[in-house]
């Protein structure tokens, strides 16, 4: 099932909240190489990870970690804006209704749907928080994923080739995206929203909906 934590919710579920710093360090240290920071627990942690980001986690029947996202406002601090500013010319991504993806991860032993499943519950987002579009840097090997979902960024710049490629994209939700979504993960969108609402409850809806 898809889960919405705050990182200092994370506590309330240790089991979750650590197989998934683990399947981090796993991914980026291990698999990818990146030049990221693994604790002496084997965690994968960065400064974002301290800003009480949103995660949006699928987890496991046992309760561990079968994937995540991690969701900051662009009105704040986020890695794009602190990092990766020359890929745009030198611009920035800042609004109310643009929030950063990042740190996309995924357990190597989880179902194929998962990826999937997470960008459902990165839709709901838009439901729920008003979002309108997400923003994140991407490299080659997860052009092929978005295109399976069915869910492709307009790109907004790029530097270097082939796989040593890296990208800024935005991400639109529409609801024609969102039913691809929805049916390339086998999940209802009644049922993604009963998750979302587990986390944040009815309100949060009503809300909007009355600010709408």
């Amino acid at each position: 099932m898809l889960r919405y934590l705050y990182a200092d919710q994370l506590e309330q579920c240790p089991k979750l909240r650590d197989s998934m710093f683990r399947d981090r360090a796993d991914q980026f240290k291990v698999r990818l190489g990146w030049d990221v920071t693994v604790d002496a627990d084997g965690f994968e942690k960065d400064e974002y990870d301290a800003l009480n980001p949103l995660y949006v986690i699928w987890e496991l029947h046992d309760g561990t970690h079968g994937g995540s996202m991690r969701f900051l406002p662009t009105v704040g601090r986020t890695m794009v804006n602190d990092h990766f500013t020359h890929l745009m010319g030198g611009g920035t991504i800042v609004s109310p209704n643009i929030w950063e993806s990042t740190r996309f991860c995924l357990n190597p032993n989880a179902p194929g749907k998962v990826a999937a499943a997470l960008m459902l519950g990165g839709s709901e987002l838009t439901r729920g928080f008003g979002v309108l579009h997400f923003a994140g840097v991407f490299d080659p090997r997860m052009v092929r994923i978005y295109r399976m979902i069915g869910w492709s960024p307009d790109v907004l710049g790029t530097k270097g080739e082939g796989r040593d490629a890296i990208s800024v994209g935005l991400w639109e939700f529409t609801p024609e995206s969102q039913e691809k979504v929805a049916a390339r993960a086998g999940i209802s969108l009644d049922l993604s929203r009963h998750w979302f609402d587990l986390s944040f409850g009815t309100t949060q809806r009503s809300a909007l909906a009355l600010a709408g």
